[in-house]
């Protein structure tokens, strides 16, 4: 049984990255295989609509066709028992490089039919674990709600399965002296870092153990 995780960070041990981790060690505590993935380390592009994943009787027929650097992780993917997806929430939506993944993981995937379907030939356990800057009470007056659930909804729809994992208030800097932002309270995220972000640590462990509960 193998889990993996993708993350979507710039900062490979930062809230994000230490989230994934924490799940990826619950998978580990319930006898689990696991594996992290970092983008930013890795160089490839969006989805490029050449539709070679679409083309009748095409080679690539509900695969991707472009060979970089993700290629190794899509195909990874096709073997997994379950991933779990991280990045940071930026301007409202995932990382650009989270954005970019998600386009050639899921586009291939995804039938033009009415209503669309999946290619993917099999069920897996899929989570997300978002991390963000804002409070939770803005999240919904933000839309962020409706964001990470129609994400959700096209996890399940092409894997089976989903579920997410929110970070919220989270401390940006280790030291806020050196950067301009003086709409943060440097003592209250320091606070919250200490007393909260382990909290969500716990629900990251529990979430990667939960889910190879669900596959034993």
């Amino acid at each position: 049984m193998k889990v993996i995780a993708v993350n979507g960070s710039p900062r490979k041990n930062w809230n994000t990255g230490t989230l994934l981790q924490k799940a990826l060690d619950g998978a580990a505590s319930q006898g689990a295989e696991t594996e992290i993935f970092h983008l930013y380390e890795l160089n490839y592009k969006g989805c490029i609509s050449c539709f070679s994943c679409k083309t009748k009787n095409g080679q690539s027929y509900g695969r991707c066709t472009v060979k970089d650097d993700l290629t190794p992780i899509l195909k990874e993917v096709e073997k997994v028992d379950a991933i779990i997806l991280g990045a940071p929430i930026y301007f409202g939506t995932v990382s650009g490089e989270m954005k970019s993944f998600m386009e050639r993981l899921m586009f291939p995937y995804t039938t033009y039919t009415d209503p669309p379907g999946t290619l993917f030939s099999r069920k897996i356990l899929t989570g997300f674990i978002y991390t963000m800057n804002i409070q939770e009470e803005m999240v919904k007056e933000r839309g962020y709600d409706r964001y990470f659930t129609a994400n959700g909804m096209t996890l399940e729809r092409i894997f089976g399965s989903s579920e997410a994992l929110c970070s919220y208030d989270t401390c940006q800097f280790e030291d806020y002296s050196k950067y301009v932002a003086p709409r943060f309270d440097p003592l209250k995220k320091e606070k919250r870092r200490a007393e909260v972000f382990p909290k969500d640590c716990e629900n990251a462990f529990a979430l990667g153990a939960r889910l190879v509960k669900k596959l034993a």
